[in-house]
């Protein structure tokens, strides 16, 4: 077996649960669709600077591929919100309260002010170019059977619009997905080895779960895995379909950077997709700071003491 300490590992997982509610700046239902749209548009997006003033280097990658981006919707499941031709809601209290609930089963620390921020993502998985998102709380932890993993950051944001196919320069998305709510749980990198991880994204669903407010299903879910080894540089890893394949992804990903370390290749920080195979493929640059800036349309949320003593925590269930 490989010793994973000696070769610098290092570890942490990115959790995305979809919340069981309506949208989460709209008013419209979370329902997903198959069936033919009412509508379509069509959109050309830019990388534009965040609040830096510097143009994030994954919105860059994007935008030299000059795609169009269609966009499919329906007249009683989508509005102007989602065609970003109308202002932002007040957010979601429903789905605020289910997020603050699972910062408090994570024993994270809930932030007095949470204030919204806009993420630049111009893949077309969002008609605005950005994707908007809110640090809710940190320092949070779960136990494991290898020690206690710190939750760095638990963060409520909404989901992106649905791929439905890609040809030459054009890609077509579908908005009934997009908006809805989403969490986000990020751990610290403390993970110790490719068998750890699956644990720990397994814990962590399980605690989801518990609250019976999540939604279930394929895709429902979404794990990330954030790893690197000494002389490297950070890669992040998307696109697990089976929890159960994360470990066999990261020990082909740990001995993919190996051997170009060997060979005297610099191992640069980017983002992979997942394959069935167990191997990674090069989606784009690994994003920075640089692509976020607040959100205008909408004013800061005050967390109260008395909102989290009123949450009842659920019974955790075992498996």
């Amino acid at each position: 077996m490989k010793d994973y300490k000696k070769i610098g590992f290092r570890c942490g997982l990115e959790v995305h649960q979809r919340l069981n509610t309506s949208k989460l700046f709209c008013r419209c239902p979370s329902i997903m669709r198959d069936d033919k749209p009412d509508y379509v548009i069509k959109r050309k997006l830019r990388a534009l600077a965040g609040e830096t003033g510097k143009v994030d280097v994954a919105a860059l990658f994007e935008a030299q591929k000059n795609f169009e981006f269609y966009y499919e919707g329906y007249y009683d499941t989508t509005c102007l919100v989602e065609l970003d031709e109308e202002p932002i809601h007040s957010i979601n209290q429903e789905a605020l309260d289910i997020a603050l609930e699972i910062c408090l089963l994570l024993h994270a620390k809930v932030e007095d002010e949470v204030f919204v921020m806009r993420k630049i993502v111009i893949d077309g998985s969002n008609t605005s170019g950005f994707q908007r998102t809110a640090l809710l709380a940190r320092d949070g932890f779960i136990e494991t059977s290898k020690g206690r993993i710190k939750i760095a950051s638990v963060c409520l944001e909404e989901e992106a619009a649905k791929n439905i196919k890609e040809e030459k320069n054009q890609r077509v998305w579908r908005l009934d997905r997009l908006g809805i709510p989403l969490v986000e749980i990020m751990t610290d990198a403390s993970i110790v080895d490719p068998i750890h991880a699956k644990e720990v994204g397994e814990k962590i669903g399980m605690m989801l779960r518990s609250t019976s407010k999540v939604m279930t299903g394929i895709g429902s879910i979404r794990q990330d895995v954030n790893l690197s080894i000494s002389d490297g540089k950070r890669i992040e890893i998307k696109g697990f379909q089976d929890i159960r394949t994360m470990p066999k992804v990261i020990e082909f990903e740990v001995k993919r950077q190996i051997d170009l370390l060997d060979k005297g290749i610099e191992i640069k920080a980017e983002v992979r997709k997942a394959n069935e195979d167990g191997t990674t493929l090069y989606l784009r640059p690994l994003p920075g700071g640089a692509r976020m800036y607040p959100e205008t349309d909408i004013d800061s949320i005050i967390i109260t003491k008395g909102r989290l003593n009123k949450i009842v925590l659920p019974e955790l269930i075992s498996n």
